[in-house]
């Protein structure tokens, strides 16, 4: 891994930022007027989670570039 490449570029980088987000917006509670059901919501947001974070975890497994 000597090539590097800008943090906006990294597949992980955004992954973890949405996993983040999403985490977030889980547990202060996400506006759901829009929803009928607020627990949808609230599974929509820890789906969005979890597969941002294998996301995550497969980006650094595949990276070829350090983030500069």
């Amino acid at each position: 891994m000597i090539e590097t490449k800008p943090w906006y570029l990294s597949r992980t980088v955004w992954a973890s930022l949405v996993a983040i987000v999403a985490a977030g917006l889980g547990m202060v509670g996400a506006p759901a007027d829009a929803v009928a059901d607020p627990a949808l919501v609230d599974a929509i947001l820890k789906v969005v989670a979890a597969i941002a974070g294998v996301v995550s975890l497969v980006g650094r497994l595949k990276a070829t570039s350090r983030i500069k």
